[in-house]
């Protein structure tokens, strides 16, 4: 089995749905800098907001480490 990131994907996910628009999830995932565009752009005037979610959802979303985001638990 592939190595996964330590971060929640729950998290990930409430954070994307709330806060996704301002790239809140980004930086949670350490990913700053698309974190930073996102807040600029408004989640990419939604489509990139509206991507990230269904990648999360799906477990395809990766960390900084590229690492995929696979654990519902809260950590």
């Amino acid at each position: 089995m592939a190595e996964e990131s330590k971060k929640s994907r729950l998290v990930a996910l409430l954070l994307c749905f709330f806060l996704g628009w301002a790239g809140g999830h980004r930086f949670y995932t350490n990913k700053v800098g698309t974190g930073v565009l996102m807040l600029m752009t408004g989640g990419g005037m939604g489509i990139w907001y509206f991507v990230d979610l269904v990648m999360i959802s799906m477990g395809a979303f990766k960390d900084k480490e590229g690492l995929n985001l696979m654990s519902w638990d809260l950590k």
